[in-house]
């Protein structure tokens, strides 16, 4: 099976390692890939030309940074983002996907076995469970590594923030904003309106660390400047739920979502929910020849 609703990558600088379009080829998930005009060449080369969409550069000059800084460095994903936004709405599906480019695989969780999927069924499962509740404009997988195979994992988490792959819904009220944690802000906008978004633990998204490679937005940010200029500008957008702490040798953001424990799911009135366990054919293999090249 494969999603329902049209999947989006947004790259820059990664026409070599392009992680996240590698891992959804070998399963086999349409998807397009949205990079600037001036990397065309350099992606036309490894990816089929048919998956590509160039960024037009009034969404980069329009684009809202929540600073002073202007175009004199990167402007962050958010620009894209909200290309994609506009573009799946023309096509005129109810919701779309969009992911970050280093995200090396994806899986599903389950009896405390983290298997990688070898189908987009997990991203069609995703969408039709959110599609049952009438106020979640947000939704998306967790990182695989937070995700421990010795803990106690539910399947899903509400009301908290949606990383890297997100499933949105179009007509929501909002647009991608910030040249930092641009999920996070999102994410609080949802919530503090009173919708609801669904994190799945179920189903897993392998993560790469930003820092850990070339290309995105690791020299225009993190190599210059650090991660204080990333927190500070959440806690200036939200100093009500954020602040700026220190950990792991590096300043991070903490936010307390604890004030949207309330928002509840609304079921779409006339729906029926599934009486029974259905796993859309999935079945859990075991390869070998897999074992044997770790």
């Amino acid at each position: 099976m494969n999603p329902d609703y049209p999947i989006y990558i947004v790259s820059k600088g990664r026409w070599e390692s392009r992680l996240t379009s590698k891992a959804l080829e070998e399963m086999g998930v349409p998807y397009k890939i949205v990079i600037e005009p001036q990397e065309y060449s350099d992606y036309a080369a490894v990816i089929n030309p048919t998956k590509i969409l160039i960024l037009p550069t009034s969404y980069l000059d329009d684009y809202d940074t929540c600073d002073n800084l202007g175009r004199n460095k990167s402007v962050g994903p958010g620009a894209a983002r909200n290309f994609v936004w506009d573009h799946a709405i023309a096509t005129g599906s109810k919701r779309h996907w969009v992911m970050d480019d280093n995200l090396d695989a994806f899986h599903r969780m389950n009896r405390n076995i983290k298997a990688e999927v070898l189908s987009g069924t997990i991203f069609k499962i995703a969408e039709q469970f959110v599609d049952r509740y009438e106020n979640v404009p947000l939704a998306g997988f967790n990182y695989y590594s937070f995700c421990k195979t010795m803990d106690a994992v539910p399947p899903m988490i509400l009301n908290t923030r949606i990383y890297s792959c997100l499933l949105i819904e179009n007509a929501a009220p909002y647009r991608w904003r910030g040249r930092y944690n641009e999920d996070t802000d999102l994410s609080l906008r949802v919530l503090k309106d009173g919708y609801c978004t669904i994190q799945f633990n179920a189903f897993l998204q392998g993560k790469v660390t930003t820092q850990r490679m070339k290309g995105g937005n690791t020299k225009e940010f993190y190599r210059e400047e650090g991660t204080m200029a990333k927190s500070q500008m959440l806690i200036d957008l939200h100093p009500d739920v954020a602040k700026v702490v220190w950990r792991f040798n590096r300043w991070h953001h903490h936010v307390d979502y604890r004030q949207f424990k309330h928002n509840r799911l609304k079921k779409r009135e006339g729906l029926s929910i599934p009486d029974h366990v259905n796993n859309y054919g999935m079945k859990l293999v075991d390869y070998p020849e897999w074992r044997e090249g770790l």
